[in-house]
């Protein structure tokens, strides 16, 4: 394997405890910043507003992110950006919104906070963007030569969030540990950066099957236990930190490919990007023939409730489906490839229909 690795450990500055965004203006003006656009949502934006402080001495742009991180809404806020003389973006919502705020930064040349109002993905943490097509199919990933300015974490407002977009979260970074250590494990010299990536890798599923059920707990109170908080940073910092260390050997490989994949079939897109995920981590342990492993994860996945299989997801596929999804993992150009085993479309898709058989069991 010879993949790229340049370390982008972590934001410039991150803070995760209540009452965090208090102190966002104090954040600005430190950065000499005064004219700021504000990215937000439209649900994640009426949970967030109760906590987003008033700033006293900056011009603010609220701006709607239109619902999806596409090449053409980055084209679009980043011209609105430089016709208001903007100097910085807040991105305040989920993954998406986080992820179409740094697209836009990043053509700007200009710094973007975060305050994440969901603890589903990393998207927070790291310094790429997802960009997808306007069908809702997944095109690329970008990463970007600058770090993220500011994380800020409300921990009050991620209590509050829907608690199936937390279990997404956890099904999505239960991956990290898979799919890094598919390639981590060929490797017969691990430089100091990828130890460090394989450890935040195998400690994200450590903590994970240990915390999951008292975080959940945790939301279903109202309560803040030390479970929660651990889940929480486990989702957006140790799972930065996996990719964030170990660049392409610590990002994805077998299980997003299949998430990738299935975006393709206009039925997957109801479900969550985490879930998706989940069932792809097993898919990826069937091609390397890991049952033991996938026998193990199987009471943790249904304490959780996240998907095994297809039928989980209310997907039906036909002998067509399977074939596109299939063909679309297998792409030349697709992650699935960094793992050791020989990859093609056929054993894709009979790893598809192996999940499905074993599920009926």
């Amino acid at each position: 394997m010879n993949q790229s690795l340049i370390v982008r450990g972590a934001p410039q500055e991150y803070e995760c405890r209540v009452g965090a965004w208090d102190d966002l203006e104090e954040h600005l003006n430190r950065r000499k910043l005064k004219r700021v656009m504000i990215l937000h949502g439209k649900d994640s934006w009426e949970a967030a507003k109760p906590y987003f402080p008033t700033l006293m001495t900056i011009d603010t742009y609220f701006v709607y992110y239109g619902g999806e991180c596409t090449d053409e809404k980055t084209i679009e806020l980043k011209q609105l950006f430089e016709q208001k003389e903007l100097e910085g973006i807040i991105a305040v919502g989920g993954g998406k919104i986080a992820d179409l705020g740094k697209a836009v930064a990043n053509q700007c040349t200009k710094p973007i906070l975060i305050l994440p109002t969901l603890a589903a993905t990393c998207a927070a943490y790291t310094p790429l963007s997802v960009i997808y097509e306007n069908n809702g199919a997944m095109n690329r990933y970008d990463i970007f030569a600058n770090s993220n300015a500011l994380v800020l974490i409300e921990p009050k407002i991620l209590l509050d969030s829907p608690i199936e977009l937390m279990i997404a979260g956890i099904g999505d970074t239960i991956a990290k540990w898979y799919e890094a250590d598919a390639m981590i494990s060929q490797l017969a010299v691990q430089p100091i950066e990828i130890q460090v990536s394989a450890f935040a890798a195998k400690k994200c599923r450590d903590v994970l099957l240990a915390d999951s059920q008292e975080a959940l707990k945790a939301m279903k109170e109202k309560e803040i236990n030390q479970a929660f908080l651990n889940i929480v940073e486990t989702i957006i910092l140790l799972g930065g930190m996996v990719g964030g260390f170990g660049d392409d050997y610590g990002r994805t490989s077998g299980a997003h490919s299949i998430h990738d994949a299935l975006t393709i079939l206009p039925e997957s897109h109801h479900q969550l990007h985490g879930n998706k995920v989940a069932y792809g981590v097993l898919v990826q342990l069937v091609i390397e023939d890991k049952w033991n492993e996938i026998e193990q994860l199987m009471p943790f996945y249904s304490s959780l409730d996240l998907p095994t299989s297809l039928k989980d997801m209310k997907m039906n596929l036909t002998e067509d489906d399977y074939q596109r999804v299939a063909e679309r993992a297998a792409e030349p150009h697709e992650t699935i490839h960094y793992m050791k085993e020989k990859i093609t479309k056929y054993r894709v898709k009979d790893a598809m229909k192996a999940l499905e058989k074993f599920n009926t069991k």
